[in-house]
């Protein structure tokens, strides 16, 4: 099977086509072998190029442990840029079928090559249900407890369920193991560490459902965004620091929108 290997600041995916579908029931498989990192080729993720009547392009995702995704920003960037590069979708505005509904992106190309990525994310959702949370409020500034610690936390749903924590030293990522099992998310949750520079610049580093700590998240760039903003720590537009790079995020009327963009690593044959 071909695949290509791509990162969007430092979130690493394998993409593979499947036009034919013949993967279909072995998705999770293929994402445990394909993304381990001693036994695979290695990545935080395997997004699964497929037609679909319902919009341009359709992108599934699995994360590392097999289990489902249905959005990922940074991932969503790495898909549209190998489309358009390998020619399977020509336009520089698309839509693309995702689990979190169509997602549409604008591309800024020169000579072929995608050199900018506006994604516009749709709208953040702090209701309980939809997050979903074991509560009949909002999660804005709570406390919980987990690690022998009491945590502030914000909790929305960003195509995908995030929680938000700000602390000056976010280094201890791993503290996001035991909040993203918390009993408070039936479904668990991504959690992101924020620490805001100032009102145009946040820090953040992302503990991930389903793949541990990553280099960046695109969902939860955008979460951490939204949460800033909501509070009247940041302006509309923010840029936002990762260990993996960085990227803007653009809160609108219309959807919260996050530009960056996506490179190739390399390309081969994956014996599965």
């Amino acid at each position: 099977m071909n695949f290509a290997k791509m990162q969007g600041n430092g979130n690493d995916f394998i993409i593979v086509e499947d036009f034919d579908n013949k993967l279909q029931g072995k998705e999770s498989e293929l994402a445990k072998h394909v993304c381990h990192r001693k036994f695979g080729i290695g990545a935080d993720g395997l997004l699964i190029v497929r037609l679909t009547d319902k919009a341009d392009i359709e992108m599934i995702i699995i994360n590392s442990d097999g289990s489902y995704a249905a959005m990922c920003g940074n991932g969503i960037r790495c898909f549209i840029k190998y489309a358009f590069e390998k020619k399977i979708v020509t336009k520089e505005k698309i839509n693309v079928l995702t689990g979190a509904g169509i997602k549409t992106i604008s591309l800024k190309t020169k000579d072929g090559k995608v050199n900018s990525i506006s994604v516009n994310m749709g709208q953040a959702n702090f209701n309980p249900n939809a997050i979903p949370v074991k509560s009949n409020e909002e999660i804005i500034n709570k406390e919980i407890l987990a690690n022998n610690k009491v945590y502030k936390i914000t909790s929305l749903l960003m195509n995908i369920p995030h929680t938000v924590i700000f602390e000056e030293d976010n280094t201890n990522i791993t503290e996001g193991n035991e909040i993203e099992k918390h009993p408070l998310f039936p479904e668990k949750t991504n959690v992101n560490f924020c620490k805001v520079i100032n009102k145009s610049i946040i820090e953040v580093r992302t503990w991930e459902r389903g793949a541990g700590a990553t280099l960046g998240c695109g969902t939860g760039n955008c979460a951490s965004a939204v949460v800033c903003n909501k509070l009247g720590f940041v302006d509309n537009k923010v840029k936002v620091i990762t260990p993996g790079g960085s990227l803007w995020v653009h809160i609108k009327g219309d959807g919260v929108y996050m530009i960056g963009d996506a490179k190739f690593i390399c390309e081969g044959t994956y014996n599965f």
